[in-house]
Order: C-alpha cells, then sequence, then structure tokens
C-alpha cells in the first residue's frame, strides 16, 4: 500500500532523509519510530503530498506522490503533531467544512460525521466551539477529521500527545480495529505506544533506517545471550559448577539474597528446563526460574546509538 524507494530530502546541504526505502502492506499497522531529529516528519510530510522529496521514489496505493498528488490526499487520511484546526468553529461546523473540501455531498458529510464522532469520542461536545476544548478533545477532532473522507491509508503523526492515560488505551484500541479497514503508518517516539500498537516497527535515526522488523524480532536481535535468572537453595560452589555444566552457558553470576542463592546464568539456548531438571536431580530448592527478556527500549537506545557513534553532529 505504500512503497518508499530510494528517498532522499536534503535542505540546502543537510540532508535530513538520506537514501531510506520500506513498504507498509495492506491493512497492516507499522510503527515509525526514531528520535527527534530523525527524519520522521519529514519522510511523512512527502507521503502525504505536503512537501516534495529531492528524489527517489514513493507511492501510495498505486500513486506516485510526485505525479498524482491529489489521487494520493483522496486516499490518505492525516493527523499530524500539532493539529490544525479552527478555533473559532464548532466541530460539527469544521467537520462540514472539512467534508465539503473533500467532496463529500450533504447527506455524505452528515453520515460521515455521525460515524466519526462516535469513532472518535466526540459526540458529547459536537456543538462546542473548538477553542474551549481540552488539547486531548482537539487532538480527537484531528483524529476525526483525519477519518472523515474512509480513507485507505492512515498516517498518523504521535496521535495520542495531549490524551490522559484512559484516553492513549482508548486509542490504541481504536488504531487496532482501524487495521481492520486501513492501512495505518503511525509516528512516535513513546516506545511501550509502539509496542503494544504495531505489528511491524520500522526504526529510522540521523535519517536513515537502521532496523526494521516485528517488536518481538528486534528484542531477539539484542538478546544475544539470554539471561536467566535463578532463585536456589544450595552451596553456591555446587550451584555455580552444575550451571556451567549445562550446554551453552557461559557465564554464572551469583548473589545471596535472605538465604537464598540469585544466579544470572548466561546463556546462548533457553536452559530453563535444564535447570528445573538439575535442581529436582540434586534435590534444591527452587523459588524463581525465569528468562530475562530485552525490551525494545533497550533495542532502541542501543541501535540509535550505534547509528550515531562517530557521526557529526545533527541539526534537530
Amino acid at each position: 500500500m505504500i512503497e518508499v524507494r530510494n528517498l532522499n530530502k536534503s535542505y540546502g546541504a543537510f540532508p535530513a532523509v538520506k537514501g531510506i526505502s520500506f513498504t507498509v502492506d495492506e491493512n497492516e499497522i507499522v510503527g515509525f519510530l526514531g528520535p527527534n531529529g530523525a527524519g520522521k516528519t519529514t519522510t511523512i510530510r512527502i507521503l502525504t503530498c505536503y512537501q516534495p522529496a529531492t528524489s527517489g521514489e514513493a507511492r501510495v496505493g498505486g500513486h506516485d506522490v510526485f505525479r498524482e498528488s491529489m489521487q494520493v490526499r483522496r486516499i490518505v487520511g492525516y493527523l499530524p503533531e500539532s493539529v490544525p484546526l479552527y478555533h473559532e468553529m464548532r466541530v460539527r461546523e469544521y467537520l462540514r467544512f472539512r467534508g465539503r473540501l473533500r467532496g463529500l455531498d450533504r447527506p455524505q458529510r452528515e453520515a460521515a460525521i455521525a460515524r466519526v464522532a462516535e469513532r472518535c469520542w466526540i459526540t458529547d461536545v459536537i456543538d462546542r466551539p473548538i477553542g474551549q476544548l481540552s488539547k486531548g478533545y482537539r487532538q480527537r477532532v484531528g483524529l476525526a477529521d483525519a477519518l472523515l473522507h474512509n480513507p485507505k491509508v492512515l498516517i498518523l503523526d504521535e496521535p495520542t500527545v495531549g490524551l490522559d492515560p484512559t484516553q492513549i488505551r482508548e486509542t490504541r484500541t481504536l488504531i487496532r480495529e482501524l487495521a481492520q479497514d486501513h492501512t495505518v503508518m503511525l509516528s512516535s517516539h513513546i516506545l511501550p505506544e509502539v509496542e503494544v500498537t504495531c505489528r511491524r516497527i520500522i526504526i529510522i535515526s540521523r535519517g536513515e533506517i537502521v532496523a526494521s522488523g516485528t517488536p518481538q524480532e528486534l528484542r531477539e536481535r539484542l538478546a544475544g545471550e539470554a539471561d536467566i535468572v535463578v532463585e536456589i537453595k544450595a552451596p553456591e560452589n555446587d550451584i555455580v559448577a552444575g550451571l556451567k555444566q549445562l550446554d551453552g552457558v557461559s557465564a554464572v553470576r551469583t548473589e545471596v539474597l535472605n538465604g537464598w542463592l540469585r544466579a544470572h546464568v548466561a546463556s546462548k539456548h533457553d536452559v530453563r528446563e535444564q535447570v528445573h531438571q538439575l535442581s529436582v536431580k540434586r534435590g534444591w530448592p527452587l523459588r524463581e526460574l525465569r528468562r530475562d527478556v530485552a525490551s525494545l527500549e533497550d533495542f532502541f537506545v542501543k541501535i540509535v546509538a550505534e547509528a550515531g557513534a562517530g557521526a557529526a553532529p545533527r541539526r534537530s
């Protein structure tokens, strides 16, 4: 549904986006993740026809964003980070205005407004002036606008900015529901939001794509050797010797906690079953046995740091 090939964007001599390529399939939720100044918003503005690229190719729904921008705009719903709204207009009035701009006739507009108002939880403020709404409600009005023409593709830039925890949870649920009928590209630097919402993640840093995959795949890339945590009661030397004999174990660190020995076992394999069998065989009481899994935040910090290592300072 979205195809990007060797996309470049420079502001004078400053390269904001440097030869990136990626695809987003139909009805897929993809997180576009990166630190501030990484090139996320620049890429989104190119895909939504708000600004041209310096070179490269980008297509949305089969339409070239450079040569067929009007066709692209008809099938894309875009929620920018800072939603541009007319604060003196009432919500219903604003959505009617936006519906006319999108070519909807009166029956289509009224039906669309009723649909998006319910879906975005703004029915209780539909006749209030936008300037009197909280930031969270204004964000919801922007999302309703993006959904008004029932686009095939939704591009959301920081969609939960200004929302309270309950609204954030509801928005995540809504985004997952929208993926049943829409392709969704979600840009954010809030890692938990991306991890629980998106099926696949693209990480951009300093204008270049540095990683791509499912959240689980990215965590496993960082994990390398897994860290197995064991709490067991037995002589320390016996435990260390027994654990080191297990296949794939490269190191064992221990500490004493209230009479129990906690061992951190570095291993290329998941050896929890072997650890349990060892404790049963030796008659050692076992209180805890778990595998520490690297978080997406750990991977993000590592991959962005690696991308920036040795690079010249980049303007944001």
